[in-house]
């Protein structure tokens, strides 16, 4: 077996800083959008269960209750990951505004 031929790339990239910082505020931006939709989704699962989403032929047969309470189970599981992303969003969006305006403050002469 040969070996590969890998090309010689040049992989230097240059941004700024405010362009760094602001596409860690998009990427928080992004991941929040994300979360916002599948809490919608869930809401929506909930309104399936019970019948009531917009658009929806009533169901036959009414859900049981250890249906619901199932259902009530998985999305309580989910809510709560969502919950940890966004306490994890929160730590980052921190972070990267303390990097914007920490390095703004201290580029005065000393």
């Amino acid at each position: 077996m040969s070996m590969p031929n890998i090309p010689n790339i040049n992989a230097t990239i240059s941004i700024t800083l405010e362009d760094s910082v602001n596409l860690l505020l998009a990427s928080v931006a992004f991941e929040e959008l994300g979360l916002s939709h599948i809490i919608n989704a869930e809401a929506e699962k909930i309104q399936y269960a019970l019948g009531t989403l917009r658009g929806q032929n009533p169901p036959t047969t009414p859900p049981t209750i250890d249906e619901l309470l199932g259902i009530n189970e998985s999305v309580s599981q989910t809510l709560r990951n969502v919950i940890k992303n966004q306490m994890l969003l929160h730590f980052k969006l921190k972070d990267t505004l303390s990097i914007s305006t920490s390095t703004t403050t201290t580029t005065g002469t000393p």
